[in-house]
């Protein structure tokens, strides 16, 4: 292996030039980053005590290889930014707000009939309070009162608050 820390000193930059110029747009670190895994790969191989017959062509031969993955992964990137841009959607937000739903979801569980039943008229139906306490026959303040009552009883949930003055 002293060949190869030898030839690493003399060639570094030489590697990492090499990939910087396959990879036009890539900052500098991914280009070590890139000459660095192959490397360790070099060290982790499965059987080091056989030699490299041609050190110099079987690194950058790596190095192509590593380039070649760099480009899958990022186009798979791009098709899944491109995706989700066309929809408008951030696939992590998604996640996130699926997650959080089930939570409201769950909490909403914890309300009476008359709270939940004015959270979906309002939130899920988009219906106006002047609507509901004219077809429901409950006064307009009642309405307003259960609503924000709800939602404190939701986010204490979702923020792992007991309801200890109750």
């Amino acid at each position: 292996m002293t060949g190869l820390g030898e030839f690493l000193r003399q060639e570094r930059e030489a590697l990492v030039g090499y990939v910087r110029r396959r990879i036009d747009d890539a900052a500098d670190h991914e280009a070590e980053d890139i000459v660095q895994d192959v490397v360790v790969n070099l060290f982790d191989r499965a059987d080091p005590s056989i030699p490299i017959q041609n050190l110099a062509a079987y690194i950058y031969r790596a190095l192509r290889n590593r380039i070649v993955d760099y480009f899958r992964r990022r186009r798979e990137t791009l098709v899944l930014s491109e995706t989700s841009l066309a929809s408008g959607q951030n696939p992590a937000f998604e996640i996130e707000k699926e997650e959080m739903l089930e939570d409201v979801f769950a909490a909403m569980e914890e309300l009476s009939a008359e709270e939940k039943a004015v959270i979906l008229a309002t939130e899920m139906e988009g219906r106006t309070f002047k609507e509901l306490a004219e077809e429901w026959g409950i006064p307009l303040g009642t309405l307003l009162a259960r609503k924000s009552r709800a939602l404190e009883k939701i986010r204490k949930q979702l923020t792992g608050q007991t309801n200890k003055t109750k």
